[in-house]
């Protein structure tokens, strides 16, 4: 009888979207009968504990990178890119070791640049080809863009959650430049399958879904709480804190605050909610797209990525956004009136046909 593939999966540390979208892959890879095995650490890790309480699991460190309060994200990164390139180099050394030790057949990394291996298959998720930079200067942003080509060219195959052709959601990030050889375009990975459940929970005005690295995740939570707390809308804010495992949320009066909330909860609550206010990450605009969801952006600040997804979908009329520094709970909610969301519809067969060749090779 044919052997069972063995399928190590392994998503970015930073915030929790990289995690997020890798369940839409591991359900498609598990109903394709592999063998998954899931590798994270922290928060990724213990939100896809909870996910998949059935899988294997291995503890595989991140780059253990925080944000700072204020100041130039883009001089901080430069301080520390040893420290980023010394990441890369040793998870590239730890997966040769997991490799021989639990017979893994396929590695699927979304982000991290160091989990390629020539004896297996390896596959690279990004949606970013091209890196926005915060100098607005061609000539880096063609830079980072043939580095970052550099070490996509590793892997066998490069899949990027979005749609090829004009519309999408990641904009200039995969469709300014020529991509990598052996991409393919997988369509949108969303946690969430848009069905409503027969669970009736009450509608709310305002659902904020925390996320991202700290410390700004904790920033932007304090800011908000403090917004709401002089407002009268039924609003509930979901921290995003997994590894928090208390079962119960806080409320007070008309607000309610959750340190997370599985899945299928969450769901409903986007769904019934009438607006959703979150960061403008790549992964959590994916989410709105496939619920269809009304929502105001409001990126990590000095994210380059986020700021520039945040732009891209008020030019195209899809979400309000403002930035952190301006922000300003009545302000967002009126001037947001005039964005409706977007919809978008993802079958997932080009990401089950990628899973085929996969697994027949």
């Amino acid at each position: 009888m044919k052997k069972r593939k063995t399928i190590l999966i392994c998503p970015l540390d930073w915030g929790l979207g990289h995690a997020t979208r890798c369940v839409p892959i591991i359900n498609n890879l598990i109903s394709s009968g592999a063998h998954v095995i899931i590798a994270a650490d922290k928060r990724p890790l213990a939100f896809l504990k909870k996910e998949f309480p059935d899988l294997s699991v291995v503890n595989f460190p991140g780059y253990d990178i925080t944000y700072q309060n204020k100041g130039s994200l883009a001089l901080r990164m430069l301080l520390i890119l040893p420290k980023i390139l010394h990441g890369i180099y040793y998870e590239h050394k730890l997966l040769n070791k997991i490799i021989e030790e639990y017979s893994i057949d396929i590695v699927i990394s979304d982000n991290r640049f160091g989990l390629w291996n020539k004896k297996v298959k390896t596959i690279f998720i990004t949606h970013q080809v091209l890196i926005k930079n915060p100098f607005n200067s061609v000539r880096i942003e063609k830079l980072f863009y043939t580095i970052n080509k550099f070490f996509i060219k590793n892997f066998d195959e490069c899949w990027i959650p979005d749609f090829e052709g004009d519309d999408n959601l990641s904009g200039d990030l995969s469709h300014k430049y020529k991509l990598p050889v052996k991409t393919f375009f997988i369509g949108p990975l969303s946690r969430f399958n848009g069905t409503i459940s027969a669970t009736t929970i009450e509608e709310t005005d305002l659902l904020v879904i925390l996320s991202g690295p700290e410390p700004q995740r904790s920033i932007f939570e304090e800011l908000v709480l403090k917004e709401l707390s002089s407002n009268e809308l039924k609003a509930i804010v979901v921290r995003g804190i997994p590894e928090d495992n208390s079962n119960t949320g806080k409320h007070i009066g008309n607000l309610s605050i959750y340190p997370h909330l599985p899945t299928e909860i969450l769901q409903q609550l986007i769904l019934n909610s009438r607006l959703i206010l979150c960061r403008s990450g790549y992964s959590t605009v994916m989410d709105l797209a496939v619920l269809g969801k009304k929502a105001i952006l409001i990126p990590t600040p000095g994210q380059t990525e986020q700021e520039y997804l945040a732009t891209y979908f008020v030019s195209k009329k899809y979400f309000y956004s403002i930035p952190q520094k301006a922000f300003n709970l009545d302000t967002v909610l009126l001037k947001s009136v005039d964005f409706n969301g977007v919809k978008f519809y993802n079958d997932y067969l080009t990401l089950k046909e990628r899973i085929f060749y996969l697994l027949k090779e």
